[in-house]
C-alpha cells in the first residue's frame, strides 16, 4: 500500500474549506464588476500591497514548490540558486511595466503591443508562441494539482486535478481580475508564512550538519558549484524567466491593472520576496538525497520530505501551500489568457464592434473553455513539470529582444522581430531535443538577439511611439 501522510477525509476537509473560501470571495468581488476593465484589470487601480502580493503569488507556481526540489535532486546546488534567478524576470520587467503603462495607458494585452509596434505577421507568430506557452503552463499546474493530492493523501491524480482546476475556473468566471488579485493577496501571505514554518520545523529536526554529511556520503557531486549541467541550467533559467515574463500577458495584465505610481515598486518588491521561496522548497531536494528517501517520482519530493519528517502536520502544511501556489497561478493564467484571446482574437478578428457587455460575456466563455481544456490536456500524466516548462522556454526565450527593443528602440525592425522569434524558436527547439532541455531558452534568446540587433542596425525603422496610444485608442473605438 502506498504511503500517505494525510488521510483522504482530512484532505477533503481542507480542500472543501479553501474551495468554498476562494469561490465565496470570487462571488463577493463579482458584485463590484461593472465594466470589462473591472473584469479584466480590476479597474486599473490596484495598490502596492495587493500588487506586490499578486506578483509573489502568481510567480509562486507549482514549479516553485514541486519542480525546484526536482532540479536540486537532479543537478544539485545550482538547481536551487538557478531557480531563484527566476526573480530576475520580475526585477527586469519592473521598468518595462512602467514604460508599458506610459506608452499604452489603456492597452489590453502584450499582443496589442506587438501588433501595433510591428505588424500582423509578427503578431500572428507571437500569438502562436504565447498560446503554446500558456497551454504548457496550464498543463503543468493541472498536473501539479493531481500529483500533490496523490502524494500527500492518496486521492486519485485525476480527482485532485479536476477539483483544483474547477475551483479556479469558477471564481475567475465570476470575479475576474478582482477575484484573482484578492485571492492572491491571501494566498501569498499563507505561502510565505507556512513555508517559513515548515522550513523551521524540518531543519530543527534534521539539522544542517546531518544533511551536509549525508550529501558528502551519498551524492557529493550535488554540492559542486562548477557542475556544468548546473551552471547551464542556472543561466538558462535566468533567460527563460525573462522571456516568460516579458512576453506573457499574465504580467502585461498586471502592468495595466496596477496604479501607475506603484507599478515598478510592486514588481521589485514582489521579485525580491519571491526569491526566498525556491531556496526553501529547493533545499528539500538536498534533504531527500541526504536521508536516502525513496522517491517514486521527482515531482513528489516536497510532499514526501515534509510528510516523512513532520508526519500529518507536514502533509497538511504542504497541502495548503501547494493548493495556494497552484490556485494563484491557474487563476492568473485563466484570466490573462482570456484577456489575450478576447482582445486579440475575438475583438480584432471576429467582432470588431463588440460592446462592453459582449466583451465580458466572451471573456467568461473563454475562461470556462480554458478550464475544460486544461483538465483534458492534463488528464494523463505525460512528463515532469520541469521538462514540459523547459519545452515552452525553447520558444519564449526568442521573445525577449523583440519586446525589450520594441519598447525602447525606435530602430527596432518588424522584420528583425519576426525572424528573431521564428529562427530563435527553431534554434531553441532543436537545442531542447538535440543537446539538452536546460540550454533551450539560452540558445533561443541568443539567436533571437543577434537577428534583432542586426536588422535594427542594417535596416532600421523610425517608429513613432505616439502611434501606440493613438492607434490603440482608434482600434478600441471601432
Amino acid at each position: 500500500m502506498k504511503e500517505t501522510f494525510v488521510s483522504p477525509q482530512l484532505s477533503y476537509l481542507i480542500i472543501i474549506f479553501f474551495s468554498a473560501l476562494w469561490i465565496g470571495l470570487g462571488l463577493w468581488w463579482s458584485r463590484r464588476i461593472r465594466t470589462t476593465e473591472d473584469y479584466l484589470f480590476a479597474g486599473r487601480n490596484v495598490g502596492l500591497a495587493f500588487g506586490t502580493a499578486t506578483v509573489i503569488a502568481t510567480w509562486c507556481t507549482g514549479q516553485t514548490t514541486m519542480a525546484a526540489p526536482e532540479l536540486v535532486y537532479n543537478v544539485g546546488i545550482w538547481g536551487m540558486f538557478g531557480f531563484a534567478l527566476g526573480s530576475f524576470g520580475l526585477l527586469f520587467f519592473a521598468p518595462l511595466s512602467k514604460r508599458i503603462r506610459t506608452l499604452m495607458p489603456r492597452g489590453f494585452t502584450s499582443g496589442d503591443f506587438v501588433r501595433l509596434r510591428y505588424d500582423r505577421k509578427t503578431w500572428a507568430l507571437f500569438l502562436v508562441i504565447s498560446t503554446v506557452y500558456f497551454i504548457g503552463w496550464l498543463i503543468t499546474q493541472g498536473m501539479g494539482a493531481g500529483l500533490v493530492l496523490q502524494a500527500v493523501s492518496g486521492i486519485h491524480y485525476r480527482a485532485g486535478m479536476i477539483v483544483i482546476v474547477s475551483v479556479c475556473t469558477i471564481y475567475v468566471l465570476f470575479g475576474g481580475m478582482k477575484a484573482i488579485i484578492g485571492t492572491d493577496f491571501i494566498q501569498a501571505i499563507l505561502i510565505l508564512a507556512l513555508l517559513l514554518t515548515l522550513a523551521v520545523l524540518v531543519y530543527s529536526k534534521i539539522g544542517f550538519e546531518s544533511i551536509y554529511e549525508g550529501l558528502l556520503t551519498s551524492t557529493p557531486d550535488r554540492l559542486n558549484l562548477l557542475l556544468p549541467v548546473g551552471l547551464l541550467y542556472a543561466w538558462n533559467t535566468c533567460l527563460f524567466s525573462i522571456g516568460e515574463i516579458f512576453h506573457s500577458n499574465v504580467w502585461w495584465a498586471r502592468a495595466y491593472s496596477f496604479r501607475p505610481d506603484v507599478n515598478k515598486k510592486a514588481f521589485v518588491l514582489g521579485g525580491l520576496s519571491w526569491m526566498t521561496i525556491p531556496f526553501v522548497t529547493g533545499s528539500l531536494g538536498f534533504v531527500a538525497l541526504a536521508q536516502g528517501y525513496e522517491v517514486p517520482h521527482v515531482n513528489m519530493i516536497f510532499p514526501i520530505v515534509a510528510g516523512k519528517i513532520l508526519g500529518v502536520a507536514g502533509g497538511v502544511l504542504v497541502l495548503i501551500i501547494i493548493f495556494c501556489a497552484l490556485a494563484s497561478t491557474i487563476d492568473s493564467l485563466l484570466g490573462a489568457t482570456a484577456d489575450l484571446l478576447v482582445q486579440d482574437v475575438y475583438r480584432v478578428m471576429i467582432n470588431r464592434n463588440a460592446n462592453d457587455e459582449e466583451m465580458r460575456k466572451a471573456s467568461r466563455w473563454i475562461v470556462v473553455g480554458l478550464g475544460l481544456l486544461t483538465i483534458a490536456l492534463a488528464w494523463n500524466y505525460v512528463t515532469t513539470m520541469a521538462l514540459l516548462l523547459l519545452f515552452t522556454g525553447a520558444m519564449v526565450g526568442s521573445t525577449i529582444w523583440p519586446i525589450a527593443t520594441g519598447l525602447y528602440w525606435k530602430s527596432a525592425s518588424r522584420h528583425g522581430a519576426f525572424w528573431g522569434m521564428l529562427i530563435g524558436s527553431a534554434a531553441g527547439l532543436w537545442t531542447y531535443f538535440a543537446i539538452a532541455p536546460y540550454a533551450a531558452a539560452l540558445i533561443g534568446a541568443a539567436v533571437s538577439a543577434i537577428i534583432v540587433v542586426v536588422f535594427a542596425r542594417l535596416n532600421p525603422e523610425k517608429f513613432d511611439y505616439n502611434r501606440l496610444n493613438e492607434e490603440f485608442r482608434l482600434t478600441a473605438e471601432v
